[in-house]
């Protein structure tokens, strides 16, 4: 479950497209991760978002959609939480995991763009809502974004959902 407790509209949103099978918008996201074409995705994120929200939080939605969009498979599991399933069997999982908790704002798309699919080729669903509070409030002060991930990743007390976690 998502340590936010109300819903993501544009989660929401996403899950709807996955659930039809909507492939031409799926295809529409994930390309809006590409290099000059990142405005293809907004059409889908712009209604979920506050009129004037700005372009970080543009930015940010689109970001969401297109990892959304390369694995549209929704579970309890923190993006770090998958990928401590994944540490145990490979030790270079846990050498990008600590790339991503020290990226910057402005290498955590790359990071993201290399990590999501990993997970994916695992077989793990992700918290997708969970995956857009990071994204929203990665740079804040205290770091408490980083801090969960990381207590999700090392935390002994972490591993006591994962039997009861969502794989796909």
């Amino acid at each position: 479950m998502s340590k936010n407790s109300q819903e993501d509209p544009l989660v929401r949103q996403l899950e709807a497209i996955a659930e039809r099978e909507d492939r031409a918008t799926l295809a529409a996201l994930r390309g809006s991760l590409q290099e000059g074409r990142s405005l293809d995705g907004l059409r889908v994120v712009l209604p979920y978002l506050v009129r004037g929200a700005g372009r970080q939080k543009e930015d940010d939605a689109l970001l969401l959609a297109g990892l959304f969009a390369l694995h549209p498979a929704s579970g309890p599991r923190t993006l770090a939480a998958a990928l401590r399933l994944m540490a145990v069997d490979s030790e270079s999982v846990e050498q990008r995991f600590r790339a991503l908790l020290a990226a910057s704002r402005v290498d955590l798309a790359t990071h993201l763009r290399h990590a999501v699919p990993l997970v994916a080729g695992a077989g793990h669903a992700i918290d997708w809502q969970d995956l857009h509070r990071a994204i929203r409030h990665w740079d804040h002060d205290d770091d408490f974004v980083r801090r969960d991930w990381a207590r999700d990743f090392w935390s002994p007390d972490s591993q006591r959902d994962d039997a009861d976690a969502t794989t796909v």
